[in-house]
């Protein structure tokens, strides 16, 4: 198995080094939005290594350490003195004090939440143009009480007296808060000023150049040989297949697997709407008896996720077969497997930050390791929302590229406990009640999906009929997000939610009660496997 993945970073890189931060993904996000490319790399990879990917600009995330803390993260000071503009942010802001020789205190100077911010310096590299008194987002028990020297002090709180500060001479920078998050009312201003001021890039990065860059990759990395993509009707696997449709036209074809996880109705829909709307070549292999009896007995969702990732490995190395042979002799041979991996995949299974592994994923951690294709996965350093925008490029209908997000496993991660066809038919019957009430009710762009979940493994008493029953209760899962990786439950109208209990308790058979999930993300994923 092999994907091409190049040592270097791409020209104007912003790095995002990870200290374990809760928004660490955040902040990447917000660096593109400025339209200036962004990477995460962890905190661990020696500073050498960073510099050696020829940065155009370092970010310091924050995280939850406290710089006295032992085994506390750590960044060698060398990364300030080699001429590469730096900005901390939190903890990163306190290391970059202590590193310098500054002074950060273990006073119990706590600020957690909306905290006034004082800029004493508004005609600053950062804070020109902003407000003298704003509210930022802070999330510290240490705090800095002497800059380094030759750096200026820009701003202070109530209770912190070093709350930013700004060497433009070395082109180092540095604040307590959270400039990422939204609750810092000037934040993305801020960060924007010292991609554009103080590190002097340009807004340059679009959706556009992804395009430019993946296609003239994908076609020196397949030649003239073949790829099959595996099409699951998803935003992701349609857009990566249609970029590399762009690059090799008809040396890639696409591979539905309906592995009997799909919900009501998707089948027909991606035999017709993708192929209408990109003209590939489409096969579509009947899996469902095979997956199902893999997955018999199976509770473990981590396990699930594996089988199901294998299965789709082998049942597309059979169909690679079947191409093959289709093809004759003459064909060039099939060594490609195109995947809808993002970059959200790669960081919740331990691939993008050197951190815990969240879950596995389908595309990333649940791979067999005799796998024969080399891979192709043109998305995976996009988010959500950029994918949708180079779908949206490449010319895709909206219902291909605003359909809410589903899996790869399907409904497979949305059954709690063991699957069996009878609770996929069950769940199929929820799901399709809940989506066309949320559609009819004009929510489809006001949230951001909607998984409805079985506890097949849980029964609770109900009447129904003036009869006692004994029944599965079903989980609506509604949640507002802009890339996935935090996300909030949506609120969504009391009338809608009751419709939609009252059809799923009447029309769907041995389910007696319907719940609704109001976990955040985090602490809680937004799938519940």
């Amino acid at each position: 198995m092999s994907t091409a993945t190049p040592a270097a970073a791409a020209p104007d890189t912003v790095l995002v080094v990870d200290f374990g931060a809760q928004y660490a993904q955040l902040i990447a996000r917000r660096v593109r939005e400025a339209r200036v490319y962004s990477e995460i790399v962890p905190s661990s990879m020696p500073v050498q290594e960073m510099l050696a990917k020829n940065p155009a600009a370092i970010i310091l995330s924050g995280g939850p350490s406290s710089v006295y803390e032992e085994g506390a993260p750590t960044v060698d000071r060398s990364l300030f003195e080699a001429g590469v503009p730096v900005f901390g942010m939190c903890y990163g802001f306190q290391l970059m004090a202590q590193a310098l020789g500054g002074t950060v205190d273990n006073s119990g100077a706590r600020e957690y939440g909306r905290t006034a911010l004082a800029v004493s310096r508004p005609s600053s590299t950062l804070f020109e143009g902003t407000p003298a008194e704003q509210s930022v987002w802070m999330s510290h028990g240490d705090a800095c009480s002497a800059a380094p020297e030759g750096f200026t002090v820009t701003a202070s709180t109530d209770v912190v007296p070093v709350a930013a500060f700004e060497n433009d001479e070395k082109r180092l920078y540095g604040v307590q808060h959270h400039p990422e998050v939204m609750h810092s009312t000037h934040g993305q201003q801020v960060l924007e000023h010292f991609l554009y001021r103080g590190a002097g890039l340009s807004p340059t990065w679009t959706t556009g150049n992804v395009i430019e860059e993946q296609v003239e990759a994908i076609r020196k990395q397949v030649g003239t040989k073949h790829a099959i993509c595996g099409l699951s009707g998803g935003v992701d696997s349609a857009v990566a297949a249609a970029l590399v449709q762009k690059a090799i036209g008809s040396q890639l074809t696409c591979v539905y697997v309906d592995h009997g996880l799909m919900r009501k109705g998707e089948t027909q829909q991606v035999e017709k709407d993708f192929v209408a709307a990109t003209g590939v070549q489409l096969k579509v292999v009947d899996a469902e008896e095979r997956f199902l009896v893999a997955l018999q007995g199976v509770s473990d969702p981590e396990e699930k996720r594996k089988i199901i990732g294998r299965e789709f490995i082998r049942v597309f190395e059979q169909a690679q077969a079947e191409i093959i042979a289709e093809a004759g002799e003459s064909g060039e041979p099939v060594e490609f497997l195109v995947q809808g991996t993002l970059y959200p995949d790669v960081v919740e299974s331990g691939g993008g930050t050197g951190t815990a592994n969240i879950k596995s994923h389908h595309n990333v951690g649940g791979l067999p390791e005799d796998l024969e294709f080399q891979l192709i996965e043109p998305l995976r350093k996009l988010f959500k929302d950029e994918v949708r925008m180079v779908g949206q490029e490449l010319g895709l209908p909206d219902e291909i590229v605003q359909r809410q997000p589903f899996p790869g496993p399907g409904l497979g991660i949305r059954i709690v406990g063991e699957i069996t066809k009878d609770r996929l038919d069950l769940l199929r019957e929820a799901d399709a009640i809940a989506r066309e009430e949320l559609t009819a009710a004009g929510l489809d762009r006001e949230i951001w999906q909607c998984p409805v979940v079985l506890l097949a493994d849980v029964r609770s008493v109900g009447v129904q009929g003036d009869g006692r029953t004994y029944g599965h209760p079903i989980v609506l899962r509604p949640v507002s997000s802009e890339d996935a990786m935090t996300a909030d439950w949506s609120r969504l109208p009391y009338d809608v939610l009751a419709k939609i209990s009252t059809r799923i308790t009447n029309e769907v058979r041995d389910v007696n009660r319907v719940v609704l999930d109001v976990t955040s993300k985090p602490p809680g994923t937004i799938e519940w496997e």
